[in-house]
């Protein structure tokens, strides 16, 4: 399960979305959230479905990635979607049990939920995918400089977004070790109770607490040996600049937000 997750992974390829400036590319993702999050109409999901497929075959990233990223939070999507079944009422009673009722608009908002949590943990997923973390470093920042005119140290608040995203996936593969070097010295980690398999965990994640500050005292290491003193007077190996995908790319989820906006007030 562990190796299943790949927030925060950068697949290099050539494709248009990875060519495209990881700043519109940050503000297209924006844009994609709040298309599923206002819309109250299935078009909403529609509008996000086409998203995620159009920026999928524009990246050349496999679909098997995506499902991949979503297989994680299938416990999260079960209990997110027995709650909304079960304890959402409205519409036609098809049956129910005591304080449980399953109905029209509980199912409707059972699908309504789920799918718009896989296409929101899909469409984010490719941002990480198609952007290396030097890149996205440079977008955040370059979005966040407005804040530099409050004295606010913009430089480091986007590298330590970016070295926390990538951390993920070390950290990911860390955990993966250790649970195997416990199994191998006789440690049950999965059977018994809730409390027993807590109880088990401990051997796991004191060692791994260990292993990510000796990781940051490395990288801080790393960093002070490079001359690295933040954002002041540093330059760009790369120069974020825009073109006409980045333009074409902002109308069409601009084009999906408008159309769901004018469906979700004209049904509601």
């Amino acid at each position: 399960m562990l190796k299943d997750i790949t927030l925060g992974q950068f697949f290099p390829m050539d494709s248009v979305v990875h060519r495209m400036d990881a700043r519109y590319k940050i503000v297209i993702t924006l844009i994609f959230l709040v298309m599923l999050f206002w819309g109250q109409h299935p078009t909403a999901l529609i509008a996000g479905f086409l998203f995620v497929a159009v920026a999928t075959v524009c990246s050349k990233i496999p679909p098997k990635m995506l499902i991949k990223s979503i297989r994680p939070i299938v416990p999260i999507l079960i209990i997110t979607g027995l709650l909304n079944l079960f304890f959402f009422g409205g519409g036609t009673v098809y049956w129910e049990w005591k304080f449980l009722k399953l109905t029209q608009q509980g199912i409707q908002a059972s699908v309504f939920m789920v799918v718009r949590i896989c296409l929101l943990i899909a469409g984010t997923s490719l941002l990480t995918y198609t952007t290396s973390p030097i890149v996205l470093t440079d977008a955040i920042e370059s979005l966040l400089s407005p804040l530099k005119k409050l004295k606010l140290p913009v430089h480091e608040l986007a590298m330590m977004m970016t070295i926390a995203l990538r951390f993920i996936p070390t950290l990911i593969e860390e955990t993966d070790k250790i649970m195997s070097a416990q199994k191998a010295r006789g440690a049950d980690l999965e059977s018994g109770g809730l409390m027993q398999r807590a109880k088990a965990l401990v051997p796991v994640l004191i060692p791994l607490i260990v292993s990510a500050f000796r990781r940051a005292e490395e990288l801080a290491l790393a960093m002070e040996c490079r001359c690295y003193h933040g954002g002041e007077g540093r330059t760009r190996l790369r120069v974020l600049k825009s073109g006409l995908r980045d333009y074409i790319a902002l109308a069409f989820t601009l084009l999906l937000l408008a159309a769901v906006i004018v469906i979700n007030a004209v049904v509601y």
